[in-house]
């Protein structure tokens, strides 16, 4: 995993910076890709799909993620504060990976922006 400081790789910031999107939908973007390749790492590690990973599964890789523990004082508030951004980041990656007819392990940060576009824009209608 890549530190923490490295939220998102420069491409994929890129992708998400292009995007005809207000500030906070950017930051859900962001928040979804990130949590994407969390929710696909703790997938690769218990051997489920990412839509099966539980709460208590993230909050044990809150804990366990050395970039995180070597960049933040990680307490139980900010476990619980953590693990709930990357769990709720399953609700948009499930819709997406439902319009896409596919699995959310498959969903690319092109999809993911692009569905944050178009919810976007349904959104100001």
């Amino acid at each position: 995993m890549e530190p923490l400081a490295d939220f998102l790789k420069p491409e994929e910031c890129a992708e998400v910076d292009m995007a005809l999107l207000s500030s906070k939908e950017k930051f859900s973007a962001r928040l979804a890709i990130y949590a994407l390749r969390v929710l696909k790492q703790i997938a690769g590690e218990t051997g489920l799909p990412v839509a099966d990973v539980t709460n208590g599964q993230v909050m044990d890789w809150v804990k366990n993620d050395e970039s995180i523990q070597q960049s933040i004082q990680v307490d139980a508030s900010f476990e619980n504060f953590f693990t709930n951004l990357v769990v709720a980041s399953l609700r948009p990656l499930r819709q997406i990976a439902a319009e896409s007819e596919g699995a959310i392990e498959q969903l690319t940060v092109k999809q993911v922006v692009a569905w944050f576009e178009k919810d976007a824009k349904l959104r100001r209608e």
